[in-house]
């Protein structure tokens, strides 16, 4: 303010340009320019300030309510309860400076980390980011981001807006974002693997989430005895991370120990009953525990071994009970029979991905894991590679993937996802499928339809093991659960011969 305008702001010396009338104000009595329902900028700024503590639209707080105990006066610009004013102006013919994205060095600790309440958040307003600059450089590498991924204008927008939430609710300004801070604006539906996924690009993602694993191997050895819980945690860090210390162990994948976990669990649930630690059973215990014969003994055996061996390596007990026990590897049972009708069903849907998936499965019978990763590249000429397979598509097949990649281009025309199956989650990313989503659109079980396939490929062959291994690309050992269904004529005349 300065005297060329007579002490005024702007905005009071553009409410005088717009409100020529002046007179007593009917709330306040001041004599002063009044808008056409006779309130001046005071009262009206004052009811303002009241509806934004209240959460409330201006229209529904009466003028004579809002200033019936007094009036706030305030500095130019700066009405607002936040205190910002302005924000800044960044000049637009500059590009944003993407170094900027980039962790700082320091942390700035908090007295209690207390939950973020999203929902006042978007009803009252989110602070804004304390660095303009930064906002602006988050801004262009989201646009870059989403134009390369083939993003939509909703999906793009609404991640720079959760992005611009979560630089102003940071306690240390520039910090790289926790994983943990991004999970909860699912509540007030923000997109959330998008901004994991941008945060990711940039190396600004702390990922600070409990692996899945973890949670599962939790929740399932909870009610076991606080020793024996103790013993298994470091069984299960060793399984997942292996070790370097003498005697050094591999480490496992997620599922495999999973697996063996599960194969013990009910065994260490009984021995819970009536022993604290894992170093009080022996080897009368584990004879005892194992179920009479077949698969379940060797499973539940197999669990035991994995455990103990580590156990006894790390010194926590006294011996390996379940060394020298030994147990035959169960006969192969041949897979079991599927519903036809579900299968003809899947092959003649309406849906293209169903129908495609199914018949890779009938028709190739390829490995889940294989269907989870194939790529568009990998689908040309009429044949399909395969790591180091090449399989010449049937004509059935042909047809049905067309129409499927026909419907994928027309859905997702400028998705960045290389994989051949997508769907409306991961068309946004690159990520592959789950064996789950595959098994949830055909409506039936992946695996029984490849096994079915193998089985009628040994049957119509008469048990031929090399044909079995180069059609599917089993081992001799996977091809015989298969092939050994089959009664061979030869043999089966001599056994009948006099």
């Amino acid at each position: 303010m300065t005297g060329t305008y007579g002490w005024l702001c702007s905005a009071c010396r553009s409410w005088r340009e717009t409100h020529h009338h002046v007179d007593a104000c009917r709330t306040c009595g001041q004599q002063v320019a009044l808008d056409d329902q006779g309130s001046c900028r005071l009262c009206r700024k004052t009811r303002s300030l009241l509806a934004h503590d209240l959460g409330k639209r201006t229209s529904v707080v009466g003028l004579a309510d809002a200033n019936r105990h007094g009036q706030q006066l305030f500095f130019a610009g700066m009405w607002h309860r936040e205190g910002h004013g302005t924000r800044p102006y960044i000049k637009k013919t500059v590009p944003p400076d993407l170094s900027l994205l980039q962790p700082v060095r320091y942390q700035q600790l908090v007295l209690w980390q207390l939950p973020r309440d999203l929902e006042s958040g978007l009803r009252l307003g989110f602070p804004p980011p304390p660095d303009p600059a930064r906002e602006a450089a988050w801004r262009q590498f989201i646009r870059e981001f989403s134009h390369q991924h083939g993003w939509g204008i909703n999906v793009t927008e609404r991640t720079q807006r959760a992005i611009r939430m979560l630089l102003g609710m940071q306690d240390t300004p520039g910090a790289a974002i926790r994983a943990s801070d991004v999970l909860p604006m699912s509540r007030i539906r923000h997109p959330v693997r998008p901004v994991l996924d941008v945060l990711a690009a940039a190396g600004m993602l702390a990922d600070d989430r409990i692996p899945a694993v973890v949670r599962w191997f939790t929740v399932q050895t909870s009610t076991l005895p606080d020793e024996m819980r103790r013993e298994l945690t470091v069984w299960f860090d060793i399984a997942r991370k292996g070790s370097t210390i003498p005697p050094r162990f591999r480490p496992r994948s997620e599922r495999t120990v999973r697996t063996q976990l599960s194969f013990a669990l009910p065994t260490l649930r009984s021995w819970a009953h009536e022993h604290t630690s894992l170093r009080e059973i022996g080897r009368n215990d584990v004879l005892a525990a194992l179920p009479p014969s077949g698969a379940p003994r060797s499973c539940t055996l197999q669990g035991l071994r994995s455990i103990f061996r580590v156990l006894k390596a790390r010194q926590l007990t006294f011996v390996n009970p379940t060394a020298r026990i030994s147990v035959p590897n169960p006969h192969p049972q041949a897979p079991g029979p599927i519903d036809l009708s579900a299968l003809r069903a899947a092959l003649d849907s309406e849906d293209p991905t169903r129908v495609a998936l199914a018949a890779l499965l009938a028709f190739h019978a390829v490995r889940i894991r294989q269907l989870c990763a194939l790529r568009l590249a990998d689908l040309r000429d009429g044949r399909l590679h395969v790591e180091d397979r090449v399989i010449p598509l049937a004509v059935p097949v042909r047809l049905r993937l067309t129409a499927y990649l026909t419907c994928r281009q027309r859905a997702w025309p400028n998705t960045a996802n290389p994989h051949l199956f997508i769907h409306y989650r991961n068309a946004n990313t690159t990520s592959a499928v789950t064996p789950y989503w595959i098994g949830k659109r055909l409506g039936m079980s992946a695996q029984s339809i490849r096994q079915d396939r193998i089985l009628d490929e040994a049957h119509a062959s008469n048990g031929d093991v090399r044909l079995i291994c180069d059609l599917f690309g089993l081992s001799v050992a996977g091809a015989y659960r298969y092939t050994a269904t089959v009664d061979r004529p030869g043999i089966a005349d001599y056994e009948t011969a006099p």
